[in-house]
Order: C-alpha cells, then structure tokens, then sequence
C-alpha cells in the first residue's frame, strides 16, 4: 500500500472478512483466496504476483454469478474487454464487468455466510473448470520463468558448497522500462514494467467501487 485508504474484502477457508489498507499496509494471500479491493479515497497499491504474474494472464477467475460461472462461453464474453475500442469504451467496459463480479460477490458471500465453506469450494471447482485449458500454455510460462530461476538457485547452492565462486560471475545492475499505454488489470488501471529478471512489478490504481 503506497497512499490513500481502503479495504480488501475477502473470502477465504476462514470465511469472510475486511481488511483496512492505509499506507505502509501489507497483505498477502493464497490461491484461492476471494478478493475484492474497496476505494475509500485515492487508493494505490503495489501488487507483487507470484508465478510469473499469471493471475493478471487469465489464472484469476472473476467471481460473475454462478449462472455465468457454469458457462465458459458466456463467462468468456463478460470477463475479455473489447479489442479496438477507444479508451472511453474499454474504460466503460470495465466497469461493467466489474459490477458484474461484485453482483456475484455479494451472492457467493450470502452463499458462504449460508452454506459456510462448501460454497466456496463449489466456487474452485467452476473457477478450476475454466482455467483448465489455458493449463498447458502457463507451464511453459512457468518453466521458462520460476523453473528457470529455481534451478539456477539449486545450481549456485552446489557452487557455493563446492567453495565454487561462479554463481558471482554474472554480477550486474538491471533496470526496468515502464510500459507504455495502461490498460485495465484485474482490479483497476494496471502499470507494469518489463524487467529482464523473473519478477514482474505491478501498479494499480483502483476505481472506486
């Protein structure tokens, strides 16, 4: 949290529950983990997403009601922004899909505060459904990102207990470049930065909901 105030409503394991953000707060969470993002006044925010970012690929399931959850056709057609429209239209679709997810927040947290955990798993299982073919393309993101890096640790650790230097031998300084043009994230206006190391860096700015 770098400025301005607001909450992260979410529904875990542990049933539901808000979390106030104001600057210098800090949250984590784990896959599975439903989460909405409230604006109170000027909220930004600096995401870190593990595994390569893939949530803001297509890994994140937007919580639409269960009608359209059931239907990866239809939950395809509310959740993929226009492609050519201006920034007016985009920005207006946006916002229609977002009042669309938190209609169906509002009736899986009724569901949850009802059936209790139940809900929620039945809710992985849909969200489970629809990610299912983008599966084979995020391994090859993964290996060729996080499995990369993890075993270039594995082959330093070697190194280093061999009395080996060579895990120092590519010592250098990298910075990162701003892309240019936002769009629109999984929570509001997405800034990101192409950075030649793993991790990609995040801001967003969130509309107010």
């Amino acid at each position: 949290m770098t400025g301005g105030t607001g909450q992260v409503h979410t529904i875990s394991m542990a049933g539901a529950a808000e979390h106030d953000l104001a600057a210098g707060s800090l949250l984590w969470f784990s896959p599975g983990t439903v989460h909405r993002l409230v604006n109170a006044d000027t909220l930004t925010l600096n995401v870190i997403m593990s595994n390569a970012g893939l949530p803001e690929a297509g890994d994140a399931v937007f919580t639409f009601p269960r009608a359209i959850l059931e239907d990866a056709e239809e939950y395809g057609r509310h959740a993929v922004l226009p492609s050519g429209a201006d920034d007016h239209g985009v920005a207006a679709a946006a916002r229609t899909r977002r009042d669309l997810a938190l209609e169906g927040y509002a009736e899986l947290h009724k569901a949850v505060g009802r059936d209790g955990t139940e809900a929620l798993q039945e809710f992985h299982r849909l969200a489970a459904a629809l990610v299912r073919p983008r599966v084979e393309r995020w391994k090859h993101v993964w290996q060729d990102t996080v499995r990369r890096q993890v075993d270039a640790a594995e082959q330093a650790l070697a190194d280093l207990a061999k009395g080996s230097a060579e895990p120092m031998a590519g010592a250098a300084v990298a910075t990162a470049t701003q892309r240019q043009g936002e769009g629109y994230g999984m929570c509001g206006r997405l800034t990101t930065w192409a950075t030649p190391a793993l991790c990609e860096s995040h801001a967003n700015r969130v509309p107010g909901d």
